[in-house]
């Protein structure tokens, strides 16, 4: 779309969700519009405030390419969280951008080289970092970033860095919305109200947030786990609501995996339109071959899975859900942030090389060996599933040096890609860098405040995007909303983790307000599928091919030793390694996906 006056082409994909407030204020100033839509009124706005005062105005999901004409510049613009995608980068002298790598696939002069550095990440951690992508001059713009470019700087790319902090760099992302700055001045200076002022303001900010994110002109609706973040946007938007709202969920048949019952009690409760579905491991794994051109780079959490299920089911009756992603890294709801904690508290008196001998000491016992242990112990410790595997993750954990170093340990899959990846180096992401990190003095918050910079945009709202625009469905996050974000980081620690073991304290006491704690209170599940048990059985020729020595050898990419040894334990059921299969498993089927020639280019950043 062009501005009024001619000078600004903007091409965006998002919502504005203030676009109406906004939309008033450029009237009054005399600003003219010949439609209702969004977009005309981000034109407007940068026709009259400028792009950077216009984005930090803006409220909302986006990723945009914006050419100023008389500037002969264009510029690229990414919301706060990164829950929209963007993707820029060079095929030999264009430039070229994109939502989706699938752009340059059709860019002519685009070899489709893969980034040995990128791939070696992305088998620690199970999805391509920011600002990386998984192929060689392609990178991701960082959330809460605008780039600038012109035509001689697109031709001659000297001084150009993808990473906003390269000092240097002439041509770099430069950030707009830092969280980084948010955690800092949100812990520097905190929320002193009351306990019951907390909740009131969150309830209030939370509200306007889920109530922006209702104005549709299509059918709308949301996700609804039965957990507390689903279930609070659901209360909030039902409060709002003088229709019923549509709910949905996904049931599985495996008890260990299965939340529909407790979301159907909240439906009920809440007197939602609620449409449950469920799954058996048939119609879930039917899903796996289409991955790898729906996540358009290798992407290896396995909850992509339900997440396309309980779109696909939703975009059966709607055109836009609600989900209640964000919570987790906001209010404190993963399990790390308690156990991470209490493990370092109870072992980091004992000097390193204790902790190290105690760690080989119990990784000379293989699980099956420790798993029957604990049963015949059953009498004086509780039988745990899959003990052995458990006590081995911990042992990984107990030689490390710091709880930052633990933390790292914690969110790897591969704690050594480099082994695994020939010709691999990684590269120096946020989460190996302490430079980049936010200067906190505690443990618990710098992990939350790493997951809201890495984890969130990299992996969930990655997953949730891809998974819901394959079925052309439009998933808006309220959590997220950045002023939900800027609050949530004043609020102390203390209103968050109440008790060991428990998070989102503030956000379950919003919840309360609408439904019985007896509905909610139960421990955290996660969206998983059984993957373990699939590759061991119906999956198993599946991964048996794409796992071949031989092949391995021949495309290039992998030393098969380590890998072979991993999946022969895994068949075997001595041990649990489904994550690392699964990370292998995702990049070679997006391999072969994209029919690429057996030799594989050597490839760095």
């Amino acid at each position: 779309m062009a501005s009024v006056g001619g000078r600004f082409v903007l091409s965006y994909n998002g919502e504005i969700y203030n676009f109406a407030e906004l939309r008033s204020e450029l009237e009054a100033t005399g600003a003219r519009f010949r439609g209702h839509s969004d977009t005309e009124v981000m034109l407007a706005a940068f026709d009259a405030w400028g792009i950077e005062k216009s984005v930090q105005r803006f409220v909302g999901m986006f990723a945009f390419a914006l050419w100023d004409r008389e500037a002969g510049a264009l510029h690229l613009g990414r919301d706060r969280l990164g829950i929209k995608p963007l993707y820029y980068g060079w095929a030999d002298k264009t430039f070229v951008f994109g939502s989706e790598l699938k752009v340059f696939e059709q860019v002519p002069g685009f070899t489709r080289t893969i980034s040995r550095d990128s791939l070696t990440a992305f088998m620690r951690y199970a999805y391509v970092p920011e600002p990386w992508s998984i192929y060689q001059d392609v990178y991701k713009l960082p959330p809460g970033c605008l780039f600038s470019i012109t035509n001689g700087q697109a031709r001659d790319r000297r001084g150009f860095s993808p990473e906003p902090e390269s000092p240097g760099a002439t041509l770099r992302p430069v950030r707009y919305w830092s969280a980084r700055d948010i955690v800092e001045s949100g812990v520097r200076c905190p929320f002193t109200g009351t306990e019951d002022e907390a909740v009131e303001q969150l309830d209030r900010l939370l509200r306007e947030a889920v109530g922006l994110r209702m104005v549709a002109d299509v059918p709308l609706g949301a996700f609804l786990s039965g957990g507390v973040d689903s279930s609070v946007v659901v209360a909030l938007m039902q409060a709002q609501s003088t229709k019923r709202v549509k709910t949905f969920t996904i049931g599985f048949h495996e008890q260990d995996y299965n939340e529909a019952v407790y979301a159907a009690e909240v439906a009920r409760h809440l007197g939602t339109d609620h449409t449950e579905l469920y799954v058996t491991p048939a119609e879930a794994m039917a899903v796996i071959p289409r991955l790898p051109a729906m996540y358009d780079e290798p992407f290896a959490d396995s909850s992509q899975i339900p997440t396309y299920l309980v779109s696909q089911l939703a975009r059966r009756h709607v055109t836009v859900a609600l989900s209640g992603d964000g919570g987790d890294e906001l209010f404190a709801g993963y399990n790390r942030y308690f156990w991470g904690r209490q493990l370092w508290k109870r072992v980091s008196w004992l000097p390193q090389p204790v902790r190290r001998g105690m760690a080989r000491g119990i990784q000379s016992i293989s699980p099956e060996v420790l798993d029957k242990t604990s049963r015949k112990l059953q009498a004086l410790l509780p039988v745990m599933p899959s003990f052995g595997d458990k006590l081995h993750k911990l042992a990984e954990v107990l030689g490390m040096k710091d709880p930052e170093e633990m933390y790292l340990g914690l969110v790897s899959t591969w704690r050594d890609p480099t082994g695994v990846v020939i010709e691999g180096r990684e590269p120096m992401t946020t989460l190996r860098d302490r430079h980049r990190w936010a200067n906190v003095n505690n443990f618990t918050l710098q992990m939350m405040a790493l997951d809201l910079v890495t984890y969130l945009p990299d992996d969930i709202l990655t997953k949730v995007d891809r998974a819901s625009m394959a079925v052309s469905l439009e998933a808006r996050v309220p959590l997220i909303d950045h002023r939900v974000v800027e609050f949530a980081w004043r609020i102390p620690l203390s209103m968050k983790i109440r008790q060991e073991g428990e998070g989102k304290w503030l956000l379950r006491q919003v919840l309360f307000r609408y439904v019985p704690k007896r509905l909610i209170e139960r421990p955290k599940m996660g969206f998983g599928v059984p993957i373990s048990h699939w590759l061991r059985g119906p999956l198993r020729d599946w991964a048996e091919d794409l796992l071949d020595a031989s092949r391995l050898r021949r495309e290039g990419y992998f030393h098969p030793e380590p890998i072979r040894v991993k999946w022969t334990e895994h068949l075997s059921g001595s041990r649990n390694w489904q994550y690392l299969l699964w990370n292998v498993l995702m990049f070679q089927a997006w391999l072969t996906s994209h029919d690429r020639p057996a030799a594989a280019a050597l490839s760095h950043h």
